[in-house]
């Protein structure tokens, strides 16, 4: 049933009464419609067949909502606020060879780590007169799994006599899962914290809106003067976590107010819809690594991967990288580390009795809150997180 206080579907068994009752009607309030009587078996029977096409209708009605949608509804919903899911992405990153000098190793050279993650150059790579060249590489497999160290991509796939050796001297990085469903809901919410253009809120909006951002804040000076921090007066810097620097200056310059000057540590050109150039500036936030030592006392309804469970909860809370390669926003820019809403956090997982925690920064572990400055963002990845639970 659908009215002004929205849909409410009829249940299995609120379809029974109602057959029972115009059976009542049709045959007198005598009619046996029990469970086990003739017209009682048909009556259930043809009652759980109309629940069906319910709870269809229900499930229609909740796919509007960005809040109760799942998989494809919600990736229908996202061009309403201007995102889209972010799909899995490949890692990638760079790699030594040595060899034989003025040898050109091919596009699609294959390499691997000894665990048999493998890469694949993306453009072929002359070694010089010493016999060494640089090229890029691509994970040949989409996911987080291709976020290898450094010092890790050492074996050539198929031996060439013209290249001895392969290294990696930076670690490969970008590679992540597909967008999960309460991925996808976070930033949505955060998408639409403001609309239109030339506000703080509109342009933090829009920066959110980019693709990889998962954290964004403005800070702006409204003097005629510069500031302690070096902005002209003015002026405004934007503080962002993630994302791809060009589409970020697009996306400032799309938004923000005309005569307003942009300030920041990176610097892009990008051009307006008369394909007239400006400089934008703005600068990516400081990750404040954040790591946490979790003591759990727990009862029988702790589950066999409560441990995993912790670290997720603690990664959704500050925000960071799961185990699986999720990302999480967790905390917003500028937002403290709140010791006592951690504690909270973990206590929603099933089975925890008490929950004793410290945390830590830059310093020692303590069990107080940590600040964090206006340019800054917590974040926390699972392998920085301790976990011991005991009856």
């Amino acid at each position: 049933m659908l009215d002004s206080q929205g849909f409410k579907r009829k249940r299995y068994a609120d379809l029974i009464g109602e057959m029972e009752a115009k059976a009542r009607e049709a045959y007198g309030e005598t009619v046996n419609t029990s469970e086990r009587s003739p017209l009682g078996i048909l009556l259930r029977i043809f009652a759980w067949f109309l629940s069906k096409p319910w709870e269809k209708a229900e499930d229609v009605y909740f796919s509007a909502y960005i809040n109760t949608a799942q998989g494809v509804q919600q990736d229908r919903l996202g061009p309403h606020v201007g995102i889209t899911r972010i799909a899995e992405q490949y890692a990638s990153g760079r790699v030594d060879f040595v060899g034989t000098a003025g040898y050109t190793i091919p596009s699609g050279f294959s390499v691997r780590t000894p665990t048999g993650i493998y890469f694949t150059t993306v453009s072929s790579v002359t070694l010089d007169g010493t016999g060494m060249g640089t090229g890029a590489i691509r994970a040949s497999v989409a996911g987080a799994r291709g976020n290898v160290a450094a010092g890790t991509i050492i074996e050539i796939v198929n031996p060439n006599p013209n290249v001895t050796s392969v290294s990696n001297a930076m670690s490969a990085a970008g590679g992540r899962e597909k967008e999960t469903d309460p991925e996808f809901r976070e930033r949505f919410t955060l998408s639409v914290s403001g609309g239109g253009a030339g506000t703080l809120d509109s342009i933090r909006g829009a920066l959110l809106r980019v693709s990889g951002v998962r954290a964004a804040t403005i800070i702006e000076n409204t003097s005629l003067l510069t500031d302690a921090d070096g902005r002209p007066g003015k002026s405004f810097e934007a503080y962002v976590l993630g994302g791809d620097s060009d589409a970020i200056a697009q996306s400032i310059l799309d938004t923000k107010a005309v005569g307003i000057e942009s300030y920041g540590a990176v610097s892009r050109i990008v051009t307006d819809l008369s394909g007239s150039p400006h400089t934008i500036k703005f600068s990516y936030a400081e990750e404040v690594a954040i790591h946490v030592r979790a003591n759990i006392r727990s009862n029988a309804q702790y589950p066999a991967d409560g441990n995993a469970q912790i670290r997720s909860a603690v990664i959704r809370y500050i925000g960071g990288e799961d185990s699986d390669g999720s990302l999480y926003s967790g905390l917003a820019m500028g937002n403290d580390v709140i010791y006592t809403k951690l504690i909270s956090a973990l206590y929603k997982v099933e089975g925890v009795e008490d929950v004793s925690l410290q945390i830590a920064a830059a310093g020692g572990y303590e069990s107080d809150n940590i600040a964090i400055s206006s340019n800054q963002v917590a974040q926390v990845i699972h392998s920085d997180i301790e976990v011991v639970s005991h009856a």
